[in-house]
C-alpha cells in the first residue's frame, strides 16, 4: 500500500504585526508597501505606519539613518498599525538596536547576519556582536539569515553585478516574510514587472531575490513559523488601499465635481504634504489645475486669486507653511472668499521633525492670524476619513464663503488602510450661487451691486469678476457692511468684526456622537488621528468591565452645538492629544469643565496600550499591572 504525502495544514492566526527596519537605502518603505498590497489583495484588514528619517540620506549604518515600516494585518476590523510588533525584520545592526525594544516579548527577529560585521556594529554603537554575545536577543525567536550573500548567489547566473544584486536584498526579505505569512506571490511579481519594466536585469534580480527568500523559508525548516491570516469579512464592493494624502486629494476632486467648479491648487513642496500636489497633478481630466509656486506666500495668493475668479482655490502645506500664509489667510477672512487650506501637521517648532507626526497646530489654526480672523477648522480621524472631510471642507467653504483649514497629520497622511469606494452618485451636491444681477438701489433709486449684502446665515453675495455691470470694490482694508466701500468708521469696524465671528458660529455642523457607554462618568474626548488608538484602548477596557464614553471631534470650529451637553455631569473628561493640551485648553475655557490632558509629543502616534494604562491611572488612581 502506497501512502500519499499531503500538504501540511497551515495554522491560522487572527492578526500579526510586522515591522521592517533597515538603512534608508535598504528599501524598507517599498518592502512594507509591497507586503501591505499583497495583504490587501488577500482581503485582510490592515493599517500601516511608515516611520523614516527626514534626511535625504543619513549616514549609512547609523541609528539616525534607520527607516522602518510597520503593518498590522488581521482577519477582523482594526484601527491601528498595532502596539508592539510580533516580528521585526532587521536588515542591519542599527535597525536591530533602534527597534528591538519595540518588539513584543517572545517575538521573532529576522536578521540579515551578513551586515553584522565590525564596521557596521561600531556605527550602531555596539562593541560586541549581539548575534554571538550579550543578552540583547534573549527571550526572542531569532532567525539569522545571510540575506545579502544569498541574494547575490541567486542573481549570479543572471549576470547581475554583486553591487547591483545587493540592492535586491529587500526583496529577499519580502519573499521570506511572504512565505512565512502565506501572502500571495502574483501581486508582487506583477508589480515588479510594472515598476521596473524596460530594465530587464533589475526585474530579473528582484524576482530572483524574492524567489530565493520564498524558498529559504521551506529549505531552512521554518515550517513551525509559518501561519496564515485569513481574509477579513468585508462588505461587498470595490476596495482600494489608500493613504490620507491620496484620500484628501480625491475628496477635493469630488468636491469640485459636486459643486461644478474647477479646482485650483497653489502649493509649495513641503513634507509631508507634497503628495497632495503630486496626486492632484494627475487629474487634469477632472478640471484640476495645479501650480507649484516659488514659495508658500505665492502659493496661497494664487489659490485665493483663483477663488476670486470663480474656481475652488486650495493650498496645501505643513505647519511652517501655515505660518507664512498667515497674512493672506487674514485677507481671505476679510474678503469672505472660499479657500481650502490643507495643513498636514508634523513635529515642530520650526523645521522640527519633518517626517514625524504631531498635532500641535490647533491653536495656530484657531488664533494664528492678526486681528480677529475666525475660520472653520476640520480634522479627519482616519486615512479614509480624509476623503469625507475634504468634501465637508469644500461644502463649508463654498456655501459660507470662508477659508477652511483641514488639520491632518503625518500619521494619517502616510498611513494606509482599505477603503470601500463610495457610490459617487449618492454624494450630496454642493450648492454654489453667484450673483448675476443688481441687488441694491442707491439713494437716487438707481440699480447697483453691493458685494456685502448678506443672507440669514450672514453669507455675503458674490459676483465673479467680469459679470456684466456688477463692478465693485474689494480688498483688505476694512469695508463698509453692505456696500463694501472703504470705511474707517469705528462703529462699522466693530460691527464687521462681530459679523465675521458670528457667521462662522452660524455654520451648521452635525451633533457630536457619543459611543461606548454614553451616560458613563468617564468621557474620552478626542480629535484627529488619535481616534484609532482611543477606540482600540476603550475596546480593551470595556472587556475588563470599565464603563467609558467616547466622543470624537471632526468640527473644531465651530464646535458641535451639543458639545456642552455631552461634557456635562462627567466625573472625568480626558483628552488625549499629540500636543501639550491644546484642545483641553479650548474646552476648559469654553465650557468650564475640568478637562485633563494625556499628551504625547515624541513624534510617534499613541498606542492603544499607552492610552489604556493612562486612562486606568487617571480614573482609578491605580497603575495598571
Amino acid at each position: 500500500m502506497t501512502e500519499t504525502a499531503t500538504e501540511p495544514t497551515i495554522p491560522a492566526v487572527d492578526r500579526v504585526i510586522i515591522r521592517f527596519a533597515g538603512d534608508s537605502g535598504d528599501g524598507m518603505q517599498l518592502t512594507g508597501d509591497r507586503f501591505t498590497s499583497a495583504s490587501a489583495m488577500h482581503g485582510n484588514d490592515l493599517a500601516t505606519f511608515p516611520d523614516y528619517p527626514a534626511e535625504i540620506r543619513a549616514p549609512a549604518g547609523t541609528l539616525a539613518g534607520v527607516s522602518a515600516f510597520q503593518v498590522q494585518i488581521s482577519d477582523h476590523d482594526i484601527m491601528t498599525p498595532g502596539d508592539a510588533p510580533d516580528v521585526l525584520v532587521a536588515m542591519n545592526p542599527a535597525a536591530l538596536k533602534s527597534d528591538l525594544d519595540r518588539l513584543a516579548s517572545g517575538g521573532t527577529v529576522i536578521i540579515n547576519r551578513d551586515t553584522f560585521e565590525e564596521r557596521n556594529l561600531a556605527k550602531a554603537g555596539y562593541d560586541y556582536n549581539p548575534l554571538e554575545k550579550g543578552d540583547d536577543l534573549k527571550g526572542f525567536r531569532v532567525i539569522s539569515v545571510p540575506m545579502t550573500s544569498l541574494t547575490k548567489e541567486a542573481c549570479k547566473e543572471l549576470g547581475v553585478k554583486p553591487r547591483d544584486a545587493d540592492r535586491s536584498k529587500n526583496f529577499f526579505a519580502l519573499g521570506l516574510v511572504s512565505w512565512m505569512y502565506s501572502r500571495p506571490v502574483k501581486p508582487t511579481m506583477d508589480w515588479i514587472d510594472a515598476k521596473f519594466g524596460g530594465r530587464d536585469l533589475v526585474v530579473a534580480a528582484n524576482k530572483a531575490a524574492f524567489g530565493a527568500g520564498h524558498i529559504y523559508g521551506e529549505t531552512a525548516e521554518l515550517g513551525d513559523q509559518r501561519v496564515i491570516v485569513k481574509a477579513a469579512p468585508l462588505e461587498s464592493g470595490t476596495y482600494t488601499n489608500v493613504n490620507g494624502n491620496t484620500a484628501l486629494a480625491w475628496g477635493l476632486i469630488a468636491g469640485g465635481q459636486l459643486s461644478g467648479l474647477p479646482i485650483f491648487l497653489g502649493s509649495y513642496p513641503i513634507t509631508p504634504a507634497t503628495d497632495i500636489l503630486h496626486e492632484l497633478a494627475k487629474h487634469k481630466a477632472f478640471g484640476v489645475t495645479t501650480f507649484q509656486a516659488e514659495d508658500e506666500i505665492a502659493a496661497i495668493g494664487s489659490a485665493l486669486g483663483a477663488s476670486y475668479g470663480g474656481h475652488l482655490g486650495v493650498t496645501s502645506t505643513s505647519g511652517p507653511g501655515v505660518a507664512l500664509k498667515g497674512e493672506t489667510l487674514g485677507l481671505a477672512v476679510s474678503l469672505e472668499l472660499p479657500l481650502i487650506v490643507i495643513n498636514i501637521q508634523r513635529g515642530g517648532p520650526s523645521t522640527g521633525l519633518p517626517t514625524k507626526t504631531e498635532a500641535a497646530d490647533l491653536l495656530m489654526a484657531m488664533y494664528g492670524r492678526h486681528g480677529e480672523s475666525p475660520m472653520p477648522i476640520l480634522a479627519p480621524r482616519t486615512s479614509v476619513d480624509c476623503f469625507d472631510v475634504a468634501i465637508e471642507a469644500c461644502r463649508i467653504a463654498l456655501e459660507h464663503r470662508t477659508p477652511v483649514m483641514v488639520l491632518s497629520d503625518g500619521y494619517l497622511a502616510n498611513g494606509t488602510e482599505p477603503w470601500r469606494l463610495p457610490d459617487v452618485d449618492s454624494l450630496p451636491p454642493i450648492k454654489v450661487t453667484y450673483t448675476t444681477e443688481f441687488n441694491h438701489k442707491n439713494a437716487d433709486g438707481e440699480d447697483e451691486y453691493w458685494p456685502y449684502l448678506r443672507d440669514e446665515n450672514l453669507v455675503r453675495s458674490m459676483a465673479i469678476p467680469g459679470t456684466p455691470d456688477l463692478m465693485h470694490r474689494i480688498g483688505g482694508i476694512e469695508k463698509e457692511d453692505g456696500s463694501g466701500n472703504i470705511s474707517y468708521d469705528p462703529t462699522n469696524h466693530a460691527k464687521m468684526v462681530e459679523i465675521r465671528a458670528e457667521r462662522i458660529q452660524r455654520i451648521k455642523v452635525p451633533d457630536l456622537e457619543v459611543v461606548g457607554d454614553p451616560d458613563a462618568d468617564v468621557l474620552i474626548l478626542g480629535w484627529g488621528s488619535t481616534w484609532g488608538a482611543i477606540t482600540s484602548a476603550l475596546g480593551r477596557l470595556r472587556k475588563d468591565g470599565h464603563r467609558i464614553a467616547h466622543a470624537h471631534l471632526t468640527h473644531l470650529n465651530p464646535f458641535p452645538a451639543n458639545l456642552g451637553e455631552v461634557l456635562q455631569n462627567r466625573t472625568h473628561v480626558i483628552i488625549p492629544e499629540m500636543n501639550l493640551g491644546q484642545l483641553a485648553t479650548l474646552i476648559r475655557a469654553e465650557f468650564l469643565v475640568d478637562a485633563k490632558s494625556v499628551s504625547k509629543v515624541s513624534g510617534q502616534p499613541f498606542t492603544a496600550g499607552e492610552l489604556e494604562t493612562k486612562i486606568v491611572e487617571m480614573t482609578t488612581g491605580e497603575a495598571q499591572q
